[in-house]
């Protein structure tokens, strides 16, 4: 299984992350989780960038999700650790002190979908589409806070329909619905992100930073416990069916154990 990376370049007050395993649709190893996670401590202190754009490479996709060969093994336990350390990798970055803004192309899936909407802003392709399909595919579940960033975000209904459906919500639907704050076609893409960015840059940077803050501390207030249902999930027979049925090319067989 190639690493693949999480890379970044400063160029006049933007910060730009690339998500760089295209191959795999920039799905997320150990490794890129621990690359984003030292990048964002790493910006959390860079005084002289004003904004912040994430984006994965090819064209194809966002981030595809976290790469499930990884889960093969699982349990409960270890089920607790990676939801946890995922909660850890989105606080530093929303805690990030200037805008961020996701630039999704195609996919953008499970953790990725998490990623981009611990961005402040998103911007998008026609053809993007957006969900967590767990419900057909592995069987797992989100944490608390992960399922609080998206609901603030989508609303309770479309995640309902993201998690028990498993259905995917196109760009258009996202858009309308406030998720995302501008289409564009793929030529285009770039000199909306360029506009965005430049309107970003401009602004308070204080008052940036204090809105931001005070919008995450209402999100994240008196989060519930959520390790007795995570436990549960990665430790079923269910999820360890549907990471061998994802390795295997073929449509897992739940028996709700």
């Amino acid at each position: 299984m190639s690493e693949g990376q999480v890379s970044l370049r400063i160029e006049a007050g933007v910060a730009s992350v690339l998500f760089d395993r295209p191959q795999a649709r920039n799905a997320m190893t150990w490794a890129m989780y621990e690359q984003l996670m030292a990048i964002c401590r790493q910006l959390k202190d860079e005084s002289s960038v004003r904004v912040v754009t994430f984006r994965g490479a090819g064209g194809e996709a966002f981030v595809a999700g976290t790469d499930i060969e990884q889960f093969r093994g699982f349990d409960g336990a270890q089920g607790v650790a990676y939801e946890r350390q995922i909660d850890v990798c989105m606080e530093l970055l929303g805690t990030l002190p200037m805008p961020t803004v996701a630039v999704v192309e195609g996919w953008c899936v499970g953790g990725g979908l998490a990623i981009a909407t611990g961005c402040d802003f998103r911007l998008a392709t026609p053809a993007s589409k957006f969900g967590v399909p767990i419900a057909k595919t592995l069987g797992n579940c989100l944490s608390a806070a992960n399922l609080a960033r998206l609901t603030a975000a989508w609303s309770q209904q479309r995640v309902k329909r993201m998690l028990l459906l498993a259905e995917f919500i196109g760009a258009e639907e996202a858009l309308a619905c406030g998720y995302l704050h501008e289409l564009a076609a793929p030529p285009e893409l770039d000199a909306a992100v360029q506009r965005l960015t430049t309107m970003l840059a401009g602004g308070a940077p204080v008052t940036q930073q204090v809105s931001k803050e005070g919008l995450r501390r209402l999100l994240v207030h008196e989060l519930p416990q959520d390790e007795d249902l995570i436990r549960r999930t990665y430790g079923s027979a269910d999820f360890r069916e549907g990471v061998t049925a994802f390795v295997e090319k073929r449509k897992p067989v739940w028996k709700g154990q």
